[in-house]
């Protein structure tokens, strides 16, 4: 049977309100002595007594819990953006609640409608981003909703994303200044703003250099591994001329390696491929990856920071609504100046 505060207050001799207000940072304003609050510690220590989270939350109307929302743990990004979340939150004293909507809108509506009945008290969502309607729902209900990475051009909520044109940028130049010009992107999901964004970027870096956009070298349906070895074979395939790929994630480019070393291309002898997102591992791999680096510490920071502020009361009409955060490519050995043949 758990230990109960009555028990702590028996051990240490004193009333069950003073040990509440010893256990719970209250002694000074009522003015409890030092060494009474070290003995009711001591007393609560001796007896493994943990206060009641729920009863804390039914007494103060808090639950103490950020819900979170990504829509793939797999993905390494999406695992790491969670965790510096997680740790932002956990400073300020919240429990977080990590969800996986796996890439599905329908079932990103299911884990918020249940992350609202655990009544958090923010959400941090990475969405699905192809709909934003049930999201704005949720927050004009009074939870406050903050979205990271996959964001909305016309909506009000507030949201920190990296600069993904940029970074697009960024990673074709480097692939053109190398001499490629048959460049494969293998896109991730079609119409969320990451895509669309990473896409405008590589056709700005093309036509820098006279190079007509073709639509028949954008592959793929999703930013997972499986999307990124199934595109890269039927457009290596049908394309033997690409020299290069640019992968929209991670996940991608390690399913374009993969069908690279099946039909025989080496990278970067034969095929020069970049990657978008980084992990932890991308130095590791066989082929060291050559990626565009999103801040995804910055991210969660920044997301869980503007969450919990909305949660502890300030107007959120009032804080900024767009959050933009720079990227950087990080050159490793999965490129090389195109061979001329």
């Amino acid at each position: 049977m758990a230990t109960t505060l009555s028990q702590v207050a028996q051990k240490a001799g004193v009333s069950v309100s003073v040990a509440s207000r010893s256990l719970n940072g209250h002694a000074k304003a009522y003015r409890i002595s030092d060494a009474t609050v070290s003995r009711v510690k001591a007393a609560a220590d001796q007896l493994g007594f943990r206060p009641s989270q729920t009863a804390r939350s039914l007494r103060l109307q808090k639950t103490g819990l950020v819900g979170v929302v990504v829509p793939d743990l797999s993905n390494p990004f999406f695992a790491s953006i969670s965790r510096s979340i997680a740790l932002s939150a956990e400073t300020e004293g919240y429990s977080v609640i990590v969800a996986d909507s796996r890439e599905q809108t329908d079932h990103e509506i299911r884990m918020l409608h249940q992350l609202e009945s655990r009544q958090v008290e923010a959400l941090v969502v990475c969405p699905v981003g192809t709909e934003s309607g049930h999201l704005q729902n949720i927050s004009e209900r009074g939870t406050p909703v903050v979205l990271a990475d996959r964001t909305f051009p016309n909506c009000d909520l507030v949201q920190v994303t990296s600069d993904h044109h940029s970074g697009a940028l960024k990673a074709t130049r480097l692939l053109t200044a190398k001499g490629h010009r048959v460049i494969g992107v293998l896109q991730g999901l079609p119409g969320t703003l990451p895509n669309e964004q990473r896409l405008q970027g590589h056709m700005t870096a093309l036509e820098e250099v006279g190079v007509a956009f073709d639509e028949s070298l954008v592959v793929g349906d999703n930013f997972t591994e499986t999307s990124g070895f199934d595109s890269t074979k039927t457009l290596l395939m049908d394309r033997p001329d690409v020299s290069a790929i640019f992968a929209f994630s991670t996940p991608n480019a390690m399913g374009a390696l993969r069908a690279a070393t099946e039909l025989g291309r080496r990278v970067p002898d034969d095929l020069s491929i970049v990657g978008f997102d980084d992990c932890p591992f991308a130095d590791l791999m066989n082929v060291p990856l050559t990626t565009v680096c999103q801040d995804v510490n910055r991210i969660g920071q920044l997301a869980a920071d503007l969450a919990l502020t909305a949660a502890a009361g300030s107007n959120r009409q009032k804080l900024k609504k767009r959050h933009s955060i720079k990227t950087r490519v990080i050159v490793r050995n999965s490129i090389s100046p195109l061979r001329n043949s």
